[in-house]
């Protein structure tokens, strides 16, 4: 019985790492609920049931369409440790293929990289801090930006 919870939350804190609780069947399923635990079954649901690739790439189960901000999730999601690194100096390999990603033009990268780092504490502000709220944090602050706000439009 012990090997079955330990494996369960090891399934779901696993989990965590790559689904964004804000959208797919968990999120729906568990909608309303709060704290870590509602967090990790919404995950846990989503991973279990591989539904949140289906939500992001139709638009359904409460996922943002944006293909552009799917893309720098995923690429959060293996990265985040890389990115935070480089986004912490304001510079680095990927930091700027979060740029490319984002479909960032050259001419406005030099304003994205500062942007990132002048709020990394934002963005990352512990180490507890998950690739989901980190990407949710970047938007954010885009869609604060005069002229970066266009990256991330819907």
């Amino acid at each position: 019985m012990k090997k079955l919870i330990a494996g369960a939350l090891l399934l779901g804190a696993s989990t965590v790492t790559f689904a964004q609780p804000g959208c797919g069947l968990g999120a729906m399923v568990w909608k309303g609920q709060s704290g870590p635990a509602a967090h990790i079954l919404a995950a846990t649901t989503n991973g279990t049931f591989g539904n949140q690739t289906f939500g992001m790439t139709t638009g359904t189960l409460g996922c943002d369409t944006n293909e552009s901000v799917q893309s720098m999730a995923l690429y959060m999601d293996s990265n985040a440790d890389k990115i935070a690194r480089d986004m912490s100096r304001g510079e680095g390999e990927n930091l700027e293929t979060l740029a490319v990603l984002l479909g960032v033009e050259q001419g406005d990268r030099e304003s994205f990289r500062a942007l990132m780092k002048d709020n990394f504490a934002a963005i990352f502000p512990s180490a507890d801090t998950t690739s989901g709220q980190a990407v949710d944090a970047i938007v954010a602050l885009l869609e604060q930006h005069e002229s970066l706000s266009k990256y991330v439009a819907a």
